[in-house]
């Protein structure tokens, strides 16, 4: 039976809204979450970077960026523990001369990275590149398999496992006895080592190129990265009260591992350490740095969490610029009281 065309269509019973009965209010009476003195200056030509920090909109990223880098100078003022989580990648897109001034300036107290950071290192270290083409290795089966790497990362792990040494502390010690280093000056391993800055790295097995070598020696590996997570947890509680840790670019590997050395920390030491700043920098956002480095660790034991998304190469510079500044400031204003 054919319809209607004349007759009402299901919404014509349906009266529109009189709008005549809306309530407005003055915008004077109105909350605002952003007003015009919060806006982005332009610095003039010559300009400093301390300028260019006070350019930033006082608004979202940008003041939890300027939160982040007063933090870590703060505590390297005040002598608070500052922990720095790396993954791989921050290695090898050139980082590690930053991490090394952080180190001089006091605002890096302990380094922990998986294991792509001590390989890319210590290639860099004794050659002065790293980070083959994997595609191009991988056809014929040779990804991972350069002789020289395999060979003297796992001897130094051997040898620092029968001393009772940790995984970094192994490498460190072997860059330091050679003579023939192509960029020793850049070497994150070599430079902590040399100032006694604690450096732990965390293997997964199978993970790592040199676990594809025939000298790779499975106990040897698992007793120095187990020794050196032990040691992260005993160091933890140096966070306490104003504290920082910093995760760069570790999707999975070190935001699991600061997870469970927290909580052996708060086991031993009545729940401490607390009330510390946690922050997360990566390329993209991944599930476990914002829960378990930056969400968990807060919630349960007060303080400040912060995520800020960019690429490494340039986030991580304009973080160490910041520091600087923000240390500057402190020392300027330190002598002005005095």
């Amino acid at each position: 039976m054919a319809s209607d065309p004349d007759a009402p269509g299901p919404f014509r019973h349906h009266p529109e809204l009189d709008t005549s009965k809306i309530r407005t209010v003055p915008v004077g009476e109105r909350s605002n979450k952003v007003t015009s003195r919060i806006f982005a200056g332009l610095s003039a030509p010559g300009a400093s970077f301390g300028d260019f920090l006070e350019s930033l909109p006082e608004v979202l990223e940008a003041d939890s960026f300027k939160a982040v880098a007063k933090g870590i100078s703060g505590a390297a003022s005040s002598g608070a523990g500052v922990l720095w989580m790396l993954g791989g990648h921050t290695i090898k897109t050139g980082l590690a001369p930053l991490f090394i001034r952080m180190m001089d300036r006091g605002a890096a107290a302990f380094f922990a990275g998986n294991g792509s950071v001590a390989i890319h290192d210590y290639e860099v270290a004794r050659w002065g590149a790293t980070s083959e083409d994997v595609e191009a290795g991988l056809e014929e089966g040779l990804f991972g398999m350069a002789e020289e790497s395999g060979r003297e990362i796992n001897e130094a792990i051997k040898e620092g496992a029968a001393e009772g040494l940790g995984f970094g502390e192994s490498l460190g010690r072997a860059l330091s006895h050679r003579d023939d280093l192509a960029a020793p000056d850049q070497s994150l391993l070599l430079q902590a080592y040399r100032r006694g800055v604690p450096v732990s790295i965390h293997a997964a097995m199978g993970c790592e190129i040199v676990h594809q070598h025939p000298s790779a020696d499975g106990a040897a590996i698992g007793d120095c990265s187990l020794r050196d997570f032990r040691r992260l947890a005993g160091w933890l509680p140096s966070i306490h009260e104003g504290g920082v840790v910093l995760n760069l670019g570790s999707a999975v590997v070190m935001p699991e591992v600061f997870l469970k050395a927290l909580t052996m920390a708060r086991n031993v030491h009545e729940g401490r350490p607390r009330e510390f700043l946690a922050a997360d920098f990566d390329m993209i956002r991944h599930y476990r740095p914002w829960t378990n480095v930056v969400q968990r660790p807060t919630k349960t034991g007060g303080g400040e969490g912060f995520r800020i998304t960019g690429h490494h190469e340039i986030m991580i510079p304009l973080l160490a610029w910041a520091v600087e500044e923000f240390l500057e400031d402190q020392l300027s204003d330190e002598s002005g009281q005095g």
